[in-house]
């Protein structure tokens, strides 16, 4: 069987999380699907708004094969470390392809700026250093110093994000694996679009936004997701009694932040040039998360930048810890599958380079963030489903019949 690898978070999975994978499905002729996806907490330093069960379950109803969990210190980081981690665990599960959405559409141009980098990297690189020293934040610093290194040449939009971790993606590939990159234009939605419009593929930013406005009513946004979406949100949110967002959080990071010493803050991974003092000052006035990101945003620290640290300060991953956690994936981390996923494995899992994981139990010391992450991401919730969540920590994955609908 052809395997098709994608990188998703799917908060929630919707109509645009369907068109990705059937046109990918058509560009590269895969017989099956590997999602690596965020576990609980997500790349730009969310709280996912529901648990990594129900999206695993969203998933493997609306055609993903197998779920593999993207480990929280590859999950909650920068592009280029996310990517890493994403495509080394497709890599390990000997995917023949991965295909991302983008705004270019094309795969030719990442490999031409992959290409152009490797020839300009110490140049790039110092020039993302000078802009950063002058005040602009690393995205703007990377895309102004390619620009600069560029000059003239009209390779790949950088400032579009979808191009940003797909060109991450490639340069990934290139330098260490075999696997096949691919692209599908992103359609309609902006990645960042706080809109959610009328028409059926939108944003994963205006549908959650949608939600929190109109009070959890998932009717709001029944047309832009489809209905295995629907019908595990209410689950949830009938389950759990609540979505989950950066709010609920505040009080514990408020509490940890003010609790904390300067230099203990600043042993926190990520916490640079006297940011602690700044996030202290802010969090002993906040009265919400809202407020305290407000107080502490600058021109050259982006908001993913600070919802990250934020994370980190909550989560308590000093420096050393994540920088030993984010070198290479260690694991196969299995959080569903469906009957084809299962055939694929029980064929292809003697030669993965990767150990499966699918007895969280007997690996507890080498899952500890990943669970720490889960136990954290279950504290707002109340004391009777903290303890259900504990205790779904350790048991197998989600298995799903699409014959038999279950």
């Amino acid at each position: 069987m052809k395997s098709l690898g994608i990188v998703v978070e799917y908060n929630p999975f919707h109509n645009g999380h369907a068109y990705h994978i059937q046109e990918s499905l058509k560009a590269t002729g895969a017989d099956l699907v590997i999602a690596v996806m965020s576990g609980n907490f997500l790349q730009r330093g969310e709280p996912a708004l529901v648990n990594k069960w129900a999206r695993t379950k969203m998933a493997l109803k609306a055609g993903v094969d197998i779920v593999f969990e993207l480990p929280f210190p590859f999950a909650a980081q920068q592009a280029d470390i996310f990517a890493r981690g994403a495509i080394g665990i497709l890599e390990a599960a000997r995917c023949n392809f991965v295909c991302f959405g983008s705004e270019e559409g094309q795969i030719e141009p990442f490999l031409q700026v992959q290409s152009f980098m490797s020839q300009c990297q110490t140049e790039y690189n110092s020039s993302v250093k000078e802009f950063s020293k002058a005040g602009y934040s690393y995205p703007k610093a990377s895309s102004l110093a390619f620009k600069k290194v560029a000059q003239d040449t009209e390779l790949l939009d950088l400032s579009k994000p979808n191009n940003i971790l797909g060109l991450q993606y490639v340069q990934a590939i290139k330098d260490s694996y075999s696997i096949q990159p691919c692209t599908i234009q992103r359609i309609m939605a902006d990645y960042h679009s706080t809109e959610l419009g009328t028409h059926p593929i939108a944003s994963a930013t205006s549908i959650r936004k949608r939600l929190f406005e109109e009070s959890l009513s998932i009717d709001s946004v029944k047309n832009q997701v489809p209905s295995s979406t629907v019908k595990e949100l209410l689950h949830y949110l009938n389950q759990y009694e609540a979505f989950h967002n950066w709010e609920l959080y505040w009080p514990l990071l408020q509490y940890k932040i003010i609790s904390s010493s300067s230099s203990e803050l600043a042993g926190i991974y990520e916490v640079e040039e006297g940011l602690q003092n700044r996030f202290k000052g802010a969090a002993e006035s906040a009265a919400s998360f809202k407020e305290f990101m407000e107080s502490v945003k600058t021109k050259r620290y982006t908001w993913t930048r600070l919802q990250r640290v934020s994370l980190n300060i909550l989560m308590n991953r000093s420096k050393d810890q994540m920088a030993a956690e984010s070198r290479e994936p260690a694991y196969l981390r299995l959080l569903g599958a469906t009957d084809k996923g299962r055939q694929y494995l029980h064929q292809q899992k003697k030669k993965f380079d990767l150990p499966l994981i699918t007895k969280p139990s007997s690996y507890k010391e080498k899952l500890e963030t990943d669970i720490l992450a889960s136990m954290i991401h279950a504290l707002p919730l109340n004391p009777a489903n903290q303890t259900l969540i504990r205790k779904r920590e350790f048991q197998p994955p989600v298995f799903l019949d699409h014959e038999k609908g279950s």
